[in-house]
């Protein structure tokens, strides 16, 4: 039985306490815009840390929709208002649209401009993996910041597109998280594994990486072994895999983030080509 337990890497790091809550918890990729930073000079990049007033997680990729916002993604779960033990999107409560959101290397906070466990819960949702899985959000940068982020993912590079066939048993998956539990430990932020498959009509694909995604690391980006991003880093399983990472499906998030909401909403690929 798969199950989804209060360990989940929801990875809500707070100031006096860590509480993990919550499910830690592919279109072209749009044109790097010629207003950002140099990769080796940015503040805000995938891989910072993100904080709302629920806590800690880690931001994924870049977004853009052709109006010149910049989005940074995060986990839905990242703003969850429930207890540790609800994760489904489609009933647990969240912290509202417009919440302010510290990004890492910002000079001022963004703005959670969507989220889809509101927008599910919003229009019904009855598609019971998209409750279970579609775990994503958009903080928009201040446009005072664009200037300061880039795309690129670090130490991998890339990413280059957007998966579009989700995962097979033993395809290779690397990702990079930024728990507060690391304390500042960047040698253990990039991860590699493989994957061990998609389920759930592909909103959802286990994964095992060393070291595992641990509370705080929610919402890191998933790339394949083509520099291909295949999801966000959502659940820590107890089974059937142990120690597994469960990761939220970017093609479908996206999908569904553009029909409720974000017309127009695309992937920025990174400015220094994937190495992983």
């Amino acid at each position: 039985m798969r199950l989804r337990p209060t360990v989940l890497i929801a990875g809500l790091v707070t100031a006096a306490s860590v509480v993990a809550a919550g499910a830690l918890s592919t279109a072209a990729a749009a044109p790097a815009s010629p207003g950002f930073a140099p990769a080796s000079a940015a503040t805000i990049r995938p891989g910072v840390q993100t904080r709302t007033p629920a806590g800690q997680c880690t931001a994924n990729f870049l977004f853009t929709d052709g109006t010149g916002a910049v989005y940074v993604g995060q986990s839905a779960h990242c703003a969850s208002r429930g207890e540790s033990n609800e994760t489904n999107g489609c009933t647990t409560p969240s912290l509202p649209l417009g919440t302010r959101v510290q990004v890492a290397g910002a000079s001022r906070p963004g703005t959670m401009v969507y989220s889809s466990w509101i927008a599910m819960q919003r229009d019904r949702e009855r598609n019971a993996n998209a409750c279970a899985f579609n775990d994503f959000a958009l903080v928009r940068l201040d446009p005072a910041d664009v200037g300061r982020a880039n795309p690129t993912v670090p130490v991998f590079g890339g990413p280059n597109a957007l998966d579009r066939d989700g995962t097979v048993p033993g395809e290779r998956v690397v990702t990079y998280g930024n728990s507060g539990l690391r304390f500042g430990l960047t040698s253990l932020s990039p991860k590699r594994g493989y994957s061990l498959g998609s389920y759930a009509d592909r909103w959802s694909h286990d994964v095992y990486t060393v070291t595992p995604g641990i509370p705080g690391d929610s919402g890191s980006g998933v790339m394949d072994a083509r520099g291909a991003a295949i999801g966000t880093l959502s659940t820590v399983s107890l089974a059937p895999f142990p120690a597994s990472n469960g990761v939220s499906d970017l093609q479908r998030q996206l999908a569904y983030a553009r029909a409720h909401g974000m017309p127009g909403l695309t992937l920025v690929p990174g400015t220094v080509p994937f190495k992983g």
